[in-house]
């Protein structure tokens, strides 16, 4: 932790209010969606960090663990508007962005919003789309906006892509580009849960059950109360090395090929801020960064073949994604932490 991070930024009390109620809102998100689904309290966290931070996530897991029910329930304990996309190999564009249509009434043009103007949307499958329609959440996703024919159509604040994909099942899919990939702040790979979570699990609830009769728990002013706090939060010029000696160390890591690019630095930084605020501190420490880094960094380095050992795993995915989980642990732990 830098030394002088807690009296740079001196906190008011209406600072010190609100970083107390993003807070708040962490315990009720995890505590509503935790009732529902088992287990996945730190997903949780994720997902309203890359909220705060104005980000995407990826959540990559094999089926039947609860991805979709997860992203619907933490959808509905906000309030704010919905959207489930399901994503097919015969999709267009249009089909997510809307389309112009002549009105019959007036002999006019209007503009037909698809179902991509929500506040959260649930990109269901992604990798199962064609690289058109990937290609048209790039300038959603980067821009919060879209554009049809020369016009340009901005999307609700906030805006926020979670996707999921299945990374056993890899017929009719199309692997997410690089620079789609980038886009995303996080990439949690989701696991099995433990075996007290699953015995709960039974216990509890056989079917899925409907959690469509539930109030918000967050409502849309506290939200937007607190989403202008990450960027106030304080960051010590010894943090600031710190990430950018964690990102760059991946670039001469000889067991990758690519490294992560600036865009995963300044991704790394908006997390650890939001961390920051979720733990009531308007500073960030080494602690916020060595959080998310995992999540941040994974996706945007590519491993070489060589340094893919083979092991008991059945799953050459599953190879791949331990692989890199242990060069990036290796990288972090070689960066000296600020104190």
């Amino acid at each position: 932790m830098s030394a002088d991070a807690p009296a740079a930024v001196p906190a008011g009390p209406q600072d010190a209010d609100s970083v107390t109620v993003a807070g708040a809102i962490l315990d009720r998100l995890q505590g509503a969606i935790g009732q529902e689904v088992i287990g996945y309290a730190p997903v949780v966290r994720a997902l309203t960090d890359a909220l705060l931070a104005n980000g995407h996530v990826l959540l990559e897991g094999v089926p039947g663990l609860a991805k979709t029910y997860l992203v619907r329930t933490f959808a509905r304990a906000l309030d704010l508007s919905f959207r489930r996309i399901q994503f097919t190999p015969d999709m267009l564009p249009a089909d997510i962005l809307g389309t112009t249509v002549l009105n019959p009434k007036d002999r006019s043009f209007e503009f037909r919003p698809g179902p991509i103007f929500a506040h959260i949307i649930l990109a269901d499958e992604i990798n199962r789309a064609p690289p058109k329609v990937q290609s048209a959440l790039l300038e959603a996703m980067q821009e919060g906006q879209v554009t049809i024919e020369g016009e340009s159509h901005p999307l609700p604040r906030p805006f926020m892509v979670i996707a999921t994909q299945n990374p056993i099942e890899q017929e009719g899919t199309y692997p997410l580009p690089e620079a789609e990939l980038d886009r995303f702040l996080f990439r949690w790979v989701l696991d099995y849960p433990s075996k007290a979570d699953e015995v709960t699990i039974l216990r509890t609830r056989g079917d899925v059950p409907s959690n469509g009769g539930r109030p918000p728990v967050v409502s849309a002013e506290e939200l937007e109360r607190v989403r202008s706090l990450p960027a106030q939060v304080h960051v010590g010029d010894d943090l600031f090395r710190f990430i950018t000696e964690v990102v760059r160390e991946t670039r001469s890591d000889p067991r990758l090929l690519v490294g992560a690019s600036p865009r995963a630095s300044v991704h790394l930084l908006n997390a650890a801020r939001a961390s920051a605020v979720l733990d009531g501190r308007r500073y960030v420490i080494p602690d916020d960064v060595r959080e998310f880094a995992l999540a941040v960094l994974s996706h945007r380095v590519i491993v070489k073949p060589e340094a893919l050992v083979l092991s008991a795993q059945p799953s050459g995915l599953t190879r791949m994604s331990d692989t890199v989980r242990t060069i990036l642990l290796d990288d972090l732990a070689h960066v000296d932490v600020p104190r």
